[in-house]
């Protein structure tokens, strides 16, 4: 099992340095093919010891050999958050589809944490990488159950997408109706939940959504409690989007089975 997670905890890294790329190019519509292995500041090719995940950040000190240009933190973040993630989503599923599909669409949701976070916009190209691999996992339901999902009903991913993507977007209705604005919720987290809910299907999707809100509502508290935001400002909902999917694919069954223990789902 250790070198199992071994294994994981490299593929994590390899992943979060793809990631990257991608949260650096996909907002600004730039190709990433072969920005991988180029540098962002003056297009110089890289070397192969500045390719490897967190460690090259270090021995390069954080800066570029090839111009001095800052390498930004984020960098070695996203690749050992990513790591980490793996192997958790891998200590709870083994290797299984169900592990497949959550590393996989934890993936998107880490570049739409960071994305969101920095240019407060979901980009519509990962809610499509999202859908890709949700139609892909409820063509496998069809023909070996998946976990997550809690039976092999056909319609089961079908209403998670329905249920978490319909409930937000009444959210947004009603901010655009009652506070004649559009930043109640923005719709890319309407269209991000479009694919959690193929993924989770409908129990775990109320979970996740449940979760992000209280974790956005807990954020939201601390900021204005802590005098960092006012009660008018807003934060972006991408990355307790991200949180909360995250802890529904680790303990979302649990917290459900220990909530409401007696009720057949």
């Amino acid at each position: 099992m250790a070198e199992h997670c071994v294994l994981v905890f490299i593929l994590g890294l390899a992943a979060g340095s793809f990631l990257n790329v991608c949260i650096r190019c996909i907002p600004e519509g730039k190709p990433i093919a072969v920005l991988p292995f180029r540098c962002i500041y003056c297009g110089a090719g890289l070397k192969p010891t500045e390719l490897i995940p967190v460690l090259s950040y270090v021995l390069l000190r954080g800066r570029r050999k090839c111009c001095g240009a800052k390498i930004s933190p984020r960098y070695p973040l996203v690749e050992a958050l990513t790591a980490v993630i793996f192997v958790m989503l891998f200590s709870r599923y083994a290797l299984s589809m169900d592990f497949i599909a959550s590393a996989y669409l934890m993936s998107v949701l880490i570049a739409v944490f960071f994305i969101d976070l920095e240019r407060r916009i979901i980009p519509d190209g990962l809610v499509i990488a999202g859908m890709a691999g949700g139609l892909a996992l409820v063509a496998y339901n069809f023909v070996r159950p998946v976990g997550i999902y809690g039976d092999r009903s056909w319609w089961n991913p079908l209403a998670g997408a329905a249920v978490g993507s319909g409930f937000l977007f009444l959210i947004a209705l009603a901010g655009i109706i009652i506070y004649k604005t559009d930043e109640a919720m923005g719709m890319g987290d309407v269209k991000i939940f479009v694919p959690i809910g193929i993924f989770l299907g409908w129990r775990m999707c109320i979970m996740a959504l449940l979760l992000s809100m209280l974790a956005g509502g807990l954020a939201g508290l601390f900021l204005i409690a802590t005098g960092l935001r006012d009660r008018k400002s807003t934060i972006p909902f991408g990355p307790f989007i991200a949180l909360g999917t995250f802890a529904t694919f680790m303990w979302g069954w649990d917290i459900l089975n220990w909530y409401l223990p007696t009720i057949d789902y």
